[in-house]
């Protein structure tokens, strides 16, 4: 690969990162999220591990909602005793998995590309993907004015969150699938992609700057309540529909340390998860709770409703998906072909899911063992 491909990645990288948080926090990663009384650890409860505290990462997106809700319906802290949960809201990948190599949190919830660039550029050591989270949220969302057709996407502006980040990897190639050629670094061709954070997203759309946008959720059901439409859902692309969105990490070393905590918060999500699926209506209520007090402003019911339709929450990381999404970069030039073997270890989450009556999930060959 050429050397202006090479470094590309890391390129990206040092962009996004870049990006601004939420908050600074006094780790300089991301924002600390605001306890409530659903938070309080329970009277007589033990430390797990003998930890004080447990510091789990997530974004402010739906696709994050295992985190969202688990944190806010306190399924985490009950999983953990008296150790305390902490949470951080971060609004890009790599910035949270540069908190999690410095150990400003242990555990996060993170989409596919980040985790990969992590595990890819730390030579394997920097972290493990522990369990699923979530599947779908995904959409392309464009100007009804402007585009009509998927054949009227040649041409026009269409933003992606980053450079390099899974919605931008999905967009690249589904593009290449259509015969278009598109600089990746750039993201100049025959259709122009254009990197916009996702807060700005909505407001870029209705100024015009953007003729549309391949986004998760909330963000893409912002765009319609913008006039925008919805062209194509990404989870019609991938075999039963399914892909991941959202993984579980966590630092090696914290893995290790710390596997009865681990244990614990892969319980919590599991609960969560199940919790979610059998309510989903008070699920959608506590995820957008979560949100207004992460971010202070909760979502309208005509952008919440649409985008929590959109989103499958799953214990099973989906990793064949992982795997041909590592594809995806490769052919976009933004990823040398990695070594992904290793890159799960779901020990701890089968032993959870046989507790609990649920079956085995698989790693698809890139498991630890």
């Amino acid at each position: 690969m050429p050397a202006n491909r090479s470094t590309l990645l890391r390129r990206g990288i040092a962009a996004v990162a870049a990006l601004p948080l939420l908050t600074l926090a006094a780790c300089g990663y991301g924002s600390d999220a605001k306890n409530d009384t659903t938070t309080k650890v329970a009277a007589g409860a033990k430390k797990t591990d003998g930890l004080d505290s447990v510091k789990i990462g997530y974004f402010g997106n739906l696709t994050h909602a295992t985190a969202l809700v688990g944190v806010q319906k306190g399924f985490f802290q009950k999983a953990l005793g008296a150790t305390e949960v902490k949470p951080a809201i971060f609004n890009a990948g790599p910035s949270e998995i540069e908190a999690l190599n410095s150990g400003s949190i242990d555990i996060g919830w993170i989409g596919p590309s980040p985790a990969i660039n992590g595990y890819t550029k730390s030579g394997g050591q920097s972290l493990k993907i522990i369990g699923g989270s979530a599947s779908g949220g995904v959409k392309l969302v464009v100007n009804p004015k402007k585009i009509k057709s998927l054949k009227d996407v040649q041409g026009k502006k269409i933003a992606t969150p980053q450079l390099g980040n899974t919605q931008d990897v999905a967009f690249l190639n589904w593009a290449a699938d259509q015969g278009w050629k598109v600089d990746a670094q750039s993201g100049k061709g025959d259709v122009t992609v254009v990197r916009t954070d996702n807060k700005i997203t909505p407001d870029a759309y209705a100024s015009g700057s953007i003729d549309g946008a391949w986004v998760p959720e909330p963000t893409a059901s912002k765009l319609v309540a913008e006039g925008a439409k919805v062209l194509l859902d990404e989870s019609t692309l991938w075999p039963d529909k399914k892909f991941v969105i959202t993984n579980i990490i966590v630092r090696q070393g914290f893995l290790k340390e710390h596997p009865k905590a681990v244990e614990a918060v892969l319980k919590a999500a599991v609960d969560t998860n199940k919790w979610i699926n059998a309510n989903p209506d008070e699920a959608k209520a506590a995820a957008n709770k979560r949100l207004e007090i992460d971010s202070g402003k909760a979502l309208p019911a005509k952008v919440l409703d649409p985008a929590w339709k959109s989103i499958q929450f799953t214990d099973d990381p989906l990793a064949a998906t992982l795997g041909t999404e590592a594809q995806h970069a490769v052919r976009a030039g933004l990823l040398e072909k990695p070594d992904l073997k290793g890159i799960y270890d779901l020990t701890i989450l089968n032993k959870v899911l046989k507790a609990a009556g649920g079956s085995p999930v698989d790693a698809a060959g890139l498991g630890s063992s």
